[in-house]
């Protein structure tokens, strides 16, 4: 059973910095796509971005294009979400999620076998 572990989140304050990290227990998670989404209060997860372990290619949801970036360790079996240039707006419970499968569509939540705790996000204005 893969198990995520996610830290790196906390209280900043808005156009501050925050490097996430999600750490798993599997010597081929380097062949995972691994992604990020986050939960705001009351709501269902969303997209954030994803990274195709086999390539290196990622994606992301338009609205934190250029202030988030997937990077990925595989020595150390370790996906990073470096956010940049916070705003109120991304203060939510990230998680990051993980699956062997090539995904086509990364986006859905649904496609995706293993998740992590979650690690909380404020930012304050």
């Amino acid at each position: 059973q893969v198990q995520l572990v996610e830290s790196g989140g906390g209280l900043v304050q808005a156009g501050d910095s925050l490097r996430l990290s999600c750490v798993a227990n599997d010597y081929t998670f380097g062949a995972f796509a691994v992604a990020w989404f986050r939960q705001f209060a009351g709501q269902e997860r969303e997209f954030v971005g994803a990274i195709n372990g086999r390539d290196n290619t990622a994606v992301y949801e338009d609205s934190i294009k250029g202030r988030f970036t997937v990077s990925t360790d595989n020595a150390k079996r370790t996906v990073y979400l470096q956010m940049d240039n916070l705003k109120t707006e991304d203060t939510a419970l990230y998680y990051c999620a993980a699956t062997i499968t090539i995904l086509s569509t990364p986006q859905l939540a649904l496609q995706y076998d293993y998740w992590g705790q979650g690690t909380q996000v404020t930012v304050s204005s």
